[in-house]
């Protein structure tokens, strides 16, 4: 299932992207995949609406949250911890 929902968030990020989904790597930063601010909150409703989970608000200051959008690697992480969660 890991492999399915890391997958999905890469399809959701590179359409945002306006990319191909294995252009999006786990290294990729969103500034590197040209998504902006407006882009990333798009993205994280996009990514809330496909897992039915809800992503931090501070999201964007990863010292005050558990959601670091640093990296396409630590935004698959801290999706798959939500969604492994929500099926606790």
């Amino acid at each position: 299932m890991t492999d399915t929902i890391k997958n999905r968030i890469k399809e959701i990020i590179a359409e945002q992207a306006m990319l191909e989904p294995d252009q999006v790597t786990d290294e990729s930063t969103p500034e590197e995949l040209g998504i902006d601010s407006l882009g990333l909150v798009e993205s994280i409703f996009a990514l809330e609406e496909e897992f039915d989970i809800s992503i931090p608000f501070n999201a964007n200051e990863p010292s005050k949250s558990e959601f670091d959008i640093s990296n396409m690697g630590t935004i698959i992480a801290a999706v798959e911890r939500l969604v492994a969660q929500k099926a606790a």
